[in-house]
């Protein structure tokens, strides 16, 4: 599969980046719509992850980088599902005709790659398996550069890439978020958990707003959580929300109507 193993020094590295993973100053909300939008489609991917051994998460991931969750792409390199892959790799999915459905070309993809015969779904073995998906061509020939495919939209990728297949270019800025930083955002959200060993929770247990658990009315407080929780709210149609940091009646009305309920200690729960 590739001529740089997942060592311990390796995993450690993997490890470290991902916790000291920031996204870039104006990309945070971006990074949330994307992630809430991928946790919106657990469904579709949660069929694909059944047939490919490949947690849900991970593909809807892999989704937003190679197709920007189009469903009518192949995960392969985002070509039209309409004929076969024409880019690297071309001729996918092997059998069957045009036009593919999204999921068997899916479960394509991640056999062809070798991520659905992958065992190691700890923190660094997901890490590396979604960088190799890519290719390591960035560690082989540009170790100074962090691939943007994971680290894209964070402080820890500036600037270099290969522009198209097999082309680099040192001032090329590939702007797309990176695996790893929409996998943080997912985990700060709640959507994804990781253990102290690093391996995963059962994907799709956590909820969304489990981040938020801790939230109570409280409008004359200030906190960041509840900026963070309002910031969120705001990705949703219709609710415009003051940022303040202040649990209010605004904001509690805004979190029922998403989630269904107020937040605790909201007079009003009382009455439902």
């Amino acid at each position: 599969m590739s001529r740089i193993r997942l060592t311990q020094a390796l995993r450690d590295e993997y490890t470290a980046l991902f916790q000291s993973c920031q996204v870039r100053a104006g990309s945070l909300d971006y990074a949330t719509r994307w992630a809430l939008r991928i946790a919106e489609h657990r469904p579709a991917y949660a069929a694909i992850a059944a047939r490919s051994n490949v947690p849900w998460h991970l593909v809807g991931i892999i989704h937003y980088r190679e197709c920007s969750l189009y469903f009518t792409r192949h995960l392969h390199n985002g070509d039209p599902l309409t004929e076969c892959t024409r880019r690297v790799p071309a001729g996918r999915p092997a059998q069957g005709a045009p036009p593919f459905r999204f999921e068997d070309s899916a479960v394509d993809a991640l056999q062809y790659s070798g991520m659905s015969r992958w065992r190691d779904w700890s923190l660094p073995g997901i890490l590396y398996r979604l960088e190799a998906y890519n290719g390591l061509g960035y560690r082989l020939y540009h170790p100074d550069v962090l691939s943007p495919y994971l680290w894209g939209r964070s402080y820890h990728y500036v600037r270099g890439g290969y522009a198209r297949d097999g082309q680099w270019s040192d001032t090329y800025v590939n702007r797309q978020l990176g695996v790893a930083v929409l996998l943080r955002r997912m985990t700060e959200l709640g959507v994804i958990a990781f253990d102290a060993a690093g391996s995963p929770t059962p994907p799709g247990e956590v909820s969304v707003w489990a981040r938020f658990e801790g939230v109570r009315y409280g409008p004359r407080r200030v906190s960041e959580l509840v900026r963070e929780l309002q910031r969120t709210l705001n990705l949703f149609p219709e609710i415009q929300l003051l940022e303040d940091g202040r649990a209010g009646p605004l904001t509690s009305a805004a979190f029922r109507r998403v989630t269904g309920r107020y937040l605790v200690g909201d007079p009003r729960e009382a009455f439902i």
